[in-house]
């Protein structure tokens, strides 16, 4: 019978980080195997307009402290 849920988190959650990290990348790496085939083209140009406009200076990048900082603030706010 397989394992439900919160059976699965509660055990990947003892494996040491790195060993949590690889298990989190092939679950997604499943889930990506599902997506259509025609979106990862539209997608690689979005990620090209992205960077060439942070490398040309036209947005401001937020750093990961001050986002975290505002999901949590969301969240909380709740």
């Amino acid at each position: 019978m397989p394992k439900d849920v919160t059976a699965l988190f509660r055990d990947a959650s003892e494996l040491p980080a790195r060993d949590r990290a690889a298990l989190a990348g092939l679950l997604i790496e499943s889930l990506e195997a599902d997506q259509e085939p025609d979106v990862e083209e539209p997608w690689s140009d979005e990620i090209k307009r992205r960077v060439a406009d942070i490398d040309a200076g036209n947005v401001e990048t937020v750093p990961w402290e001050e986002v975290r900082r505002r999901l949590l603030d969301r969240l909380n706010a709740r």
